[in-house]
């Protein structure tokens, strides 16, 4: 029986708070990312993946299943998967349910604890061998990992690499080498920049999920750090933005009005915008350079046939 350990850290209001704050008083006014991911926003999450305009999911789980036997160096056994994001294994799955999969230990981080907690309990049922240690924990943040020896590899799909700005790309990848070591190897999946007509669709779907999951970052202030948003008073605003190459979420105020946040009074003018999330959409030469700044020497890349997605195989230089 695989001895599992589960990493859980205290979570408060003030993790919340705090960078709500520091985000809604600045200018222009932003609020971090990670503050989609509680379990509302997890559950739309998994909406918007099933949409018909959200392309993404569905091209690279397509372009990951038809490559599944290609991804693994030769010679890897009883080695270990770590995926960064992985709060729902589906993906990680067409690696580690291969008849051959090398995988011995599946190590999965994220912020979701409770979608944490649900994935190990569906693994330990259909994976009663494999080594499951969840993480809950920021992957931005500098991390102790709890890997046994062995061959390592990386996993990072959904193209949330697109959500960090190059700098912060760069910096992450370049954490994640040194927590994996030297000689390991690194999966990333991101989404190619295209036109921007098959992008939007994507962010701005028109069952108005995205729309959904965008506002409940608000609500989640209301629930968990004693704020007082009226959602009906925000729209949400997906814009492309070809001089930085990205999509841009934004929550807009739709008039002249003050919310209360930890005690604190945030004024909105009319029109004015909470910037939510960017996702840029790279060409190959600029995924190949970020991840080489960051130690990594890209070994292979896989395209689908319309080009809209790449799967890419690094290892640590």
């Amino acid at each position: 029986m695989p001895n599992d350990t589960e990493f859980v850290p205290q979570s408060s209001r003030t993790d919340v708070l705090e960078p709500a704050l520091a985000g809604l008083m600045a200018s222009p006014k932003t609020l971090p990312a990670m503050l989609f991911y509680d379990d509302e926003g997890c559950r739309l999450f998994y909406e918007i993946t099933r949409l018909p305009e959200y392309y993404l999911t569905r091209t690279e789980t397509a372009l990951l299943s038809s490559l599944a036997g290609s991804l693994v160096p030769d010679g890897f056994r009883d080695a270990v998967l770590v995926e960064f994001g992985g709060s729902d294994e589906t993906k990680a799955r067409i690696l580690l349910d291969r008849e051959d999969s090398p995988f011995t230990t599946y190590v999965s981080i994220d912020v979701a604890g409770q979608a944490l907690t649900d994935m190990r309990a569906r693994m330990a049922s259909t994976h009663p061998n494999l080594t499951v240690l969840p993480v809950v924990a920021d992957f931005m943040q500098p991390l102790s990992l709890p890997l046994p020896e062995g061959p390592r590899m990386g996993f990072f799909p959904g193209s949330t690499i697109g959500n960090l700005d190059p700098a912060s790309a760069t910096r992450f990848l370049a954490a994640a080498r040194l927590s994996l070591g030297s000689g390991s190897w690194f999966l990333l999946g991101a989404d190619l920049r295209k036109s921007p007509n098959i992008l939007l669709p994507a962010y701005n779907d028109s069952a108005g999920v995205t729309a959904a999951f965008n506002l409940n970052v608000l609500q989640r202030l209301n629930r968990e750090a004693g704020a007082n948003f009226d959602l009906s008073r925000f729209r949400h605003e997906a814009v492309w933005n070809d001089r930085e190459s990205r999509i841009e979420m934004h929550l807009i105020s739709t008039r002249d009005q003050v919310v209360t946040l930890g005690g604190q009074d945030v004024s909105f003018r009319e029109g004015e915008s909470i910037h939510t999330e960017n996702s840029y959409k790279h060409t190959q030469d600029r995924l190949v350079a970020i991840a080489g700044d960051a130690g990594w020497e890209m070994q292979h890349m896989w395209q689908d046939s319309a080009g809209l997605f790449g799967v890419i195989l690094f290892r640590a230089g």
